[in-house]
């Protein structure tokens, strides 16, 4: 299980984040792009990812991921957050943030310079 505030801090700890609130609710960006949002009430959360991730999450767990509305084409996963595993969501979340940071950042988190607080694990 997951909550709201542990999705936050996971988040939040990866190199360059910030939270804007955006649409009502909590978005998390790098370098002002989105790779993770989180509805108001934190017991739910969308992560960027691949269309082939989505479907294997989505058909492996259906009662903790699901396609979001408007996003959920472009490959992203909503997670129920109560049901999610804490280190499979960490994973997540680190892709989510690899796909969207700039290269030189990424390289950068690889080669532990930009700090521990956001390494997975």
């Amino acid at each position: 299980m997951v909550t709201g505030e542990a999705f936050r801090a996971m988040a939040c700890a990866l190199p360059g984040a910030s939270e804007r609130e955006t649409w009502g609710h909590p978005t998390f960006r790098v370098r002002d792009r989105l790779f993770a949002t989180m509805s108001a009430e934190g017991d739910a959360a969308t992560v960027k990812a691949g269309l082939d991730e989505q479907a294997a999450l989505v058909t492996r767990d259906p009662a903790t991921f699901s396609v979001p509305a408007y996003v959920g084409r472009h490959g992203w996963v909503a997670i129920r957050l109560a049901g999610a595993d804490p280190a499979e969501l960490r994973e997540l979340m680190v892709e989510a943030w690899r796909a969207t940071a700039p290269k030189r950042l990424v390289a950068a988190y690889d080669a532990g310079d930009a700090g521990d607080a956001g390494r997975p694990g």
